[in-house]
């Protein structure tokens, strides 16, 4: 029996895939969940528009994370933090306050998409910090730790 399903299901497939399972799985476990649904003609050809439409979003957010990657490679970012002698600051930077300067500079990045080099960077300086744009676009950019 062939079907598609509609959310991902392990060791079976991922979300919108056109499967074929014994119709006593189907009928079952995986359509009673919602997990899946009968591969109708119907809904074939519902499947083939979503796919479409994915298709053209998911190119049009690649092109947008590919630009912003060369603009955030060139960019140097100043972070601003309190810093005592020998050039130690008060606390420490991470990815948070990272964010926050990008934004300043009129940047949208998610924190959770910056890895920097240590968890926490507890001396002021120059650092570079790697950012996910997208599934697979990674940019490493450069920053700088100065006083305020």
């Amino acid at each position: 029996m062939e079907i598609i399903l509609t959310k991902d299901v392990e060791n079976l497939g991922i979300q919108y895939d056109l499967v074929k399972v014994k119709p006593g799985y189907a009928r079952n476990f995986l359509i009673p969940r919602g997990l899946a649904q009968v591969a109708t003609e119907s809904n074939r050809k519902q499947l083939a528009e979503i796919i479409k439409q994915r298709a053209h979003k998911e190119e049009k957010s690649r092109t947008d994370a590919t630009n912003m990657a060369k603009k955030l490679k060139d960019l140097v970012v100043k972070v601003p933090a309190k810093v005592g002698e020998n050039g130690k600051i008060f606390g420490s930077v991470n990815s948070i306050q990272l964010a926050e300067a990008i934004a300043k500079l009129g940047y949208v990045v998610d924190r959770k998409n910056i890895s920097l080099p240590t968890d926490s960077i507890k001396t002021a300086g120059k650092y570079s910090a790697n950012v996910k744009l997208y599934k697979e676009i990674v940019t490493t950019m450069e920053f700088e730790v100065v006083a305020e």
